[in-house]
């Protein structure tokens, strides 16, 4: 299976769609090669500014210039461009909704070796809880090109969160990426998985395998995070005998959460969740810290059989 990282797919989306868009402008924090920020500054340098290593002034640089008509995207690593700069994206971005897209990189466990300093896994949980922020995971390559160029048509504050490492290429561009809505990417009438970013891979093997076993599970790619699509939650809700979650962030506030709520308010049923279990991280290779926290197919299988 081709493997290609989300963040490489969003370096060649951002050259896509500076091509069709002379308003889009990118900013990078010091970190232009490991985001993939550098394919724009080199086909666009007069649209790019290194901001040095300022997450909150590029922020406030990119709020501004929202403000002329400009459609910023900001870009740093996950954790920088959430935690370090919560003021100004509640401020100075969120607070008078302006049209900034902060597409972050080496999210989650897998940004590896770093280790807990680096790794983001409460990113989501802050970001979905701000007024006016759109919270979108791509799952793979396509998908982050489309929702790049979906981006750039959607007026006001969006986070895309994006990883270090190659992972599966699940869609083609038959697919279809839409703003609020999640997609069934299997059918099944058993157990329902729902999942988000380098998690629907994992999620779609643990389906084939418990297939194997009788189960019939279905699977949901889950990539709009807020708004969530909650019409094929409460389907699944209602068709099956329950939900597994599974998200590369921490279960507390994140799609797990997000989940929860839905079901809670329109459709009770049992919840599993599958994450980072409310604590940091470590320094690592990113399967092997996928397996020791917990994130693997054979997790969502034992959910799941849990659940039935």
């Amino acid at each position: 299976m081709t493997k290609i990282a989300t963040r490489d797919a969003y370096g060649k989306a951002l050259v896509e769609v500076g091509a069709k868009n002379p308003n889009v402008i990118v900013l990078d924090a010091d970190l232009s090669k490991s985001t993939k920020t550098v394919d724009f500054a080199k086909v666009y340098p007069e649209r790019f500014l290194d901001m040095g290593i300022a997450e909150a002034n590029m922020i406030g640089t990119a709020a501004g210039l929202a403000t002329t008509g400009k459609i910023p995207f900001a870009s740093t690593f996950a954790l920088f461009g959430t935690l370090r700069v919560g003021d100004q994206i509640r401020n100075s971005v969120c607070y008078p909704n302006l049209n900034v897209k902060i597409a972050v990189t080496h999210s989650g466990l897998t940004l590896g070796e770093d280790g807990a300093s680096h790794q983001a896994v409460e990113d989501i949980a802050l970001m979905r809880a701000i007024p006016n922020m759109t919270v979108i995971v791509p799952a793979d390559a396509e998908e982050t090109r489309q929702v790049i160029h979906a981006a750039v048509d959607y007026d006001g504050p969006m986070y895309i969160r994006l990883g270090r490492p190659a992972v599966p290429v699940v869609f083609d561009e038959n697919y279809k990426f839409e703003i609020g809505k999640g997609a069934v990417v299997k059918e099944g009438s058993d157990v329902a998985i729902i999942a988000m970013g380098v998690m629907l891979s994992p999620a779609m093997e643990a389906a084939d395998e418990l297939a194997k076993e009788g189960i019939s599970a279905r699977v949901i790619n889950m990539s709009s995070i807020k708004p969530i699509d909650e019409e094929i939650i409460i389907k699944a809700a209602k068709e099956t005998k329950g939900i597994v979650t599974a998200e590369e962030h921490n279960i507390l506030g994140g799609l797990g959460s997000a989940v929860a709520e839905v079901v809670s308010e329109h459709a009770p049923t049992v919840v599993k969740r599958v994450g980072v279990e409310d604590t940091f991280g470590e320094s690592g290779k990113p399967d092997e810290l996928l397996v020791k926290y917990g994130l693997t197919k054979e997790h969502i299988i034992q959910k799941a059989k849990q659940i039935l």
